[in-house]
């Protein structure tokens, strides 16, 4: 009998591992997951990152040695660690890449997070990324701020494949379908093949039980604390209704016809937040053909461990999912409010990762010796 991996990617979910360091590429641990845990790709962030290089690890310490020598920024230091730890990660999932006819074997790195509110400079960004991977399963991570929609398009338009990442809400998942669709139709009318350029849309579900679970605690009648742990699958299941109306519009259809890949719906923060609700939950409650549900180390070892895994929970639950949602609004929770509030947030921290990378870097920068200039 098949384990719960197996039966995810049987369902048609991708198995996307949310997590990338040195020791998992240099180990046999990407390499492992990719033949042993059905994983098909790999997602990173600044956070991820942060983790991997300043965390105390000494795999870098030869790089940081020679990069000291060069006398290079720290920007330029961890620019060099990332592309590089990318770059060998999307050999490793070459084969899958190639036997998916690249819709999966997919590796993600997000441009700089200090330029989400940036329009012209997340663009200038991701272009120098595409070009210094230079790996065609690479995805370029763009916010899906209001400054990133138009960098999406733009990026998008010039063949550059896109993961857009910091989707809270069902409204700004449409205006980041729009913008994948308008790139298309720029593309098509510059006579780029379609066929070559993949995207997903990153919807981030657990943060919403994270932010809306204490609200109703505190509000403390039975319907709403009936409510909790709901509201994270329910936002993230009607996203999913809004994908099912744009695919089957007219203008999806035409680009489709030109040989347009759809922009699947990758599931992203499933990690459970509350200890008292399954380790499983967002991987299970978000089981439907076509999507990514990209997992941490631990999530992924839960599932593969114990996971319940149905044939499907998204298309069957539009209703329930829509009465939750309602539920919250007449409990005096405002859907709108919350998910700012969550995207404020999200581009923060992302910030403040790459912020304490970087001084870390700097750090082991100055500590080593630095090559003397001599005329």
């Amino acid at each position: 009998m098949a384990g719960p991996l197996r039966q995810l990617s049987d369902h048609g979910v991708s198995i996307w591992l949310d997590h990338l360091s040195r020791e998992r590429l240099t180990g046999d641990g990407l390499a492992t997951a990719i033949r042993d845990q059905e994983v098909v790709g790999v997602t990173t962030n600044p956070s991820i990152f942060h983790q991997a290089i300043a965390g105390g690890t000494t795999a870098y310490d030869d790089d940081l040695r020679d990069l000291a020598l060069r006398g290079v920024t720290a920007e330029e230091a961890v620019r060099t660690l990332t592309t590089a730890d990318v770059r060998a990660a999307a050999d490793l999932l070459r084969p899958v890449y190639q036997r998916t006819d690249g819709h999966d074997g997919r590796i993600s790195l997000e441009v700089d997070p200090r330029f989400a509110h940036d329009t012209e400079a997340t663009l200038a960004e991701a272009r120098h990324l595409w070009w210094t991977v230079d790996r065609p399963n690479l995805l370029i991570k763009i916010p899906a701020t209001p400054a990133g929609l138009p960098a999406i398009s733009a990026a998008i338009a010039e063949g550059i494949s896109v993961n857009v990442t910091l989707i809270f809400s069902i409204d700004r998942y449409r205006a980041v379908a729009d913008a994948y669709l308008t790139g298309l139709e720029a593309a098509l009318d510059d006579g780029r093949d379609l066929s070559t350029i993949e995207s997903v849309a990153s919807f981030f579900v657990s943060r919403m039980d994270t932010e809306v679970d204490p609200r109703l605690e505190k509000i403390g009648s039975a319907r709403a604390l009936e409510l909790r742990g709901e509201a994270g699958l329910a936002n993230a299941r009607l996203a999913f209704r809004a994908h099912e109306e744009i695919v089957r519009s007219p203008r999806w259809q035409a680009l489709r016809a030109a040989g347009a890949n759809v922009q699947r719906m990758l599931w992203t923060s499933t990690s459970t937040k509350n200890p008292a609700y399954p380790d499983t939950l967002y991987v299970g409650g978000l089981v439907t053909p076509g999507t990514v549900n990209t997992l941490p180390p631990q999530t992924l070892g839960a599932v593969a461990d114990h996971g319940d895994v149905p044939t499907e929970t998204v298309r069957g639950n539009y209703e329930h999912a829509a009465r939750v949602l309602a539920g919250l609004a007449e409990l005096g929770i405002d859907y709108d409010e919350v998910v700012q509030l969550l995207e404020d947030q999200g581009v923060r921290a992302f910030e403040e990762a790459w912020a304490s990378l970087l001084e870390s870097v700097e750090a082991s920068l100055d500590r080593l010796p630095r090559a003397s200039k001599t005329r």
